[in-house]
């Protein structure tokens, strides 16, 4: 049985955890470290963490090549998927045009 993304967001979190892992082949230990990272950027909300981790679980299924349904990040690389993914998303055009003044 599929879950739409707000049953997801709703779950409790070790349910959502299994989740992650089940769609998106991470770990508790990965899944951790995304978690803390969205929070050390601000984003306190549960729910808009969750969204945020499950946004970037994504774009990395989208751009990244899958190792036996597994996401597989290599030392230090998942930091640096995520600042790739947080940080281009976070960048609007009236911010790239104010920085090429």
């Amino acid at each position: 049985m599929l879950l739409d993304v707000e049953e997801t967001i709703h779950l409790t979190d070790l349910s959502f955890i299994n989740v992650c892992n089940k769609k998106y082949g991470i770990n508790r230990g990965v899944f951790n470290t995304i978690d803390a990272w969205f929070y050390k950027q601000g984003i306190h909300n549960i729910i808009e963490r969750r969204h945020g981790i499950l946004s970037f679980l994504e774009f990395i299924k989208g751009n990244s090549k899958l190792e036996n349904n597994r996401c597989k990040f290599g030392q230090g690389g998942l930091i640096i998927k995520l600042e790739e993914y947080y940080f281009q998303r976070i960048e609007s055009p009236v911010s790239k045009m104010a920085s090429n003044l």
